[in-house]
């Protein structure tokens, strides 16, 4: 029996390309296996190769689990998966059903211009429109998911030159996009011309590299270059790699504001990543100072606050939470409350359903020396439903501590994503089920429940222009114009 063992949003996808190696299918393994945070459901990956008589020819292999079950023999990437490009995908479903293996990506064409495969990380907001056209010009679609569309969108270009013919499609897109592309002769990357998602340029001996989080290039020693632009498409082939040099394209016809991602530093993110012009761990530690700074926590006797994460993603935000009560003179002390188990299976039996609490038991464990008769500040980074952070707090008060406060390093999330995010119904979020935060904090069973407002958020990007970000799930401002039932209507293809 599957258990939901997070309340959390579901990231998007993580994707990752390489061009110029003898062993892509191996590095795109471990930029993979890195990648892991950002999609657990499923794992493929497409290489480049060259059969006896010199023509282009792609392997393939993907399959549900995580990449280490995926990929468990070597051999798969030594001799199946021969060649020296490949690009890579690891799969969260934000539109598609989850449940059919036909939706694993990347996708695989073979059309007039020759082989081609796509990854694809965000969600298209025309994504209903444009499947539809393309339907009723005689497209037959084999997946449920927005990322065939672009597929079918290049395929059908009559432009003869593939790179303006990939061009052409993406410039019919609608919302976020993170692509990497394979052809017959170059690996191809692009971005969204708002930015949404992160996506990123390394370098490794003579190879170039494309990935979502640039912890992608760490596991393999590689160069971090720079971020892909937003509206802008790499081309990556034998030139590039002679040259030292990436052709790139724009594809923005127009100025387009940037628009990226807010929660990728709340929570997505690595925070040894690198994204959008900032360390995502600087990022996490500053969230937690202004947290601290403007809701913070003081024990009634005078005697020591106790900080304490709801690991992993919350942990450099209490670091700095604590950090920030520490300078206002207010006494603290980070400690670790919570223990997490990193060995859970991604399915496993409950023994019986009287015990609703089992899937929190069996991914935390509290520390009741620590915990027991203080008072306690759980720092995290998001509620969504609600029903996790109560069986968190239940747990935490078998401790006996002497009061419970929640602290959160985002606003109350109270609208869907369009852009990528899965989150639940706006009817499921609990922000939307109760009358203010007060009431949430009640619920939750906590002595008091703060967020941070959506002012205070963008304080974290008060270096540059806080417009540049998306705040849509909190505010209901989107960027561009969605269709409330796409999302809805994917799934239920």
């Amino acid at each position: 029996m599957k258990i939901v063992l997070s309340d959390k949003p579901k990231c998007f996808c993580g994707i990752f390309g390489i061009y110029g190696t003898p062993t892509a299918s191996v590095k795109t393994y471990y930029g993979l296996h890195a990648l892991q945070h950002r999609g657990q459901e499923a794992t493929g990956i497409v290489t480049r190769d060259l059969n006896e008589r010199g023509k282009s020819i792609f392997n393939i292999h993907k399959g549900e689990g995580l990449v280490s079950e995926v990929y468990s023999d070597a051999q798969i990437l030594k001799k199946n998966l021969t060649g020296n490009s490949a690009i890579g995908h690891n799969r969260y479903s934000t539109t598609g059903s989850s449940e059919s293996l036909n939706n694993i990506q990347p996708f695989v064409v073979n059309y007039r211009l020759g082989n081609l495969a796509v990854a694809h990380n965000g969600n298209l907001t025309n994504a209903k429109e444009l499947r539809e056209e393309l339907v009723n010009e005689g497209a037959i679609f084999q997946t449920t998911t927005d990322t065939e569309v672009i597929l079918h969108l290049i395929a059908r270009s009559k432009l003869n030159n593939q790179v303006e013919g990939i061009k052409e499609a993406l410039s019919k897109l609608e919302g976020a996009y993170c692509l990497t592309i394979i052809t017959d002769t170059s690996v191809i990357a692009a971005r969204d011309p708002y930015g949404f998602r992160p996506l990123s340029l390394g370098k490794i001996g003579d190879s170039f590299l494309i990935a979502s989080e640039t912890c992608a290039f760490d596991i393999l020693s590689a160069e971090f270059i720079r971020e892909v632009t937003p509206g802008e498409m790499m081309i990556i082939d034998d030139e590039a790699i002679a040259n030292r040099q990436v052709k790139s394209i724009s594809l923005a016809k127009v100025q387009t504001p940037k628009k990226h991602c807010i929660f990728e530093f709340i929570y997505f993110s690595r925070p040894d990543s690198f994204i959008f012009g900032h360390n995502v761990d600087k990022m996490r530690r500053r969230l937690g100072k202004i947290l601290a700074k403007n809701h913070p926590v003081m024990d009634k006797d005078g005697e020591k606050v106790i900080v304490i994460s709801v690991p992993d993603s919350s942990n450099t935000c209490a670091i700095g939470y604590q950090k920030q009560l520490d300078n206002d003179g207010i006494p603290s002390r980070l400690e670790i409350g919570l223990i997490r188990s990193h060995y859970i299976g991604r399915t496993f039996i409950q023994p019986g359903q009287e015990k609703r609490e089992i899937g929190v038991r069996i991914k935390f464990n509290i520390v009741k020396g620590v915990l027991e008769g203080r008072t306690v500040v759980v720092v995290d980074d998001s509620i969504v439903r609600g029903t996790t952070s109560k069986q968190l707090v239940n747990l935490i008060k078998e401790a006996g501590p002497k009061e419970i406060h929640f602290r959160i390093s985002s606003p109350p999330i109270k609208n869907p994503c369009y852009y990528g995010m899965d989150f639940p119904s706006r009817e499921e979020l609990i922000a939307n089920k109760h009358n203010n935060i007060e009431d949430i904090g009640k619920y939750l069973g906590v002595d008091s429940l703060e967020y941070l407002t959506i002012d205070e958020m963008l304080e974290t990007v008060r270096e540059e222009n806080p417009s540049n970000y998306c705040t849509a799930c909190f505010s209901g401002i989107y960027p561009t114009e969605v269709d409330v039932n796409f999302k809805k209507e994917m799934y239920e293809l």
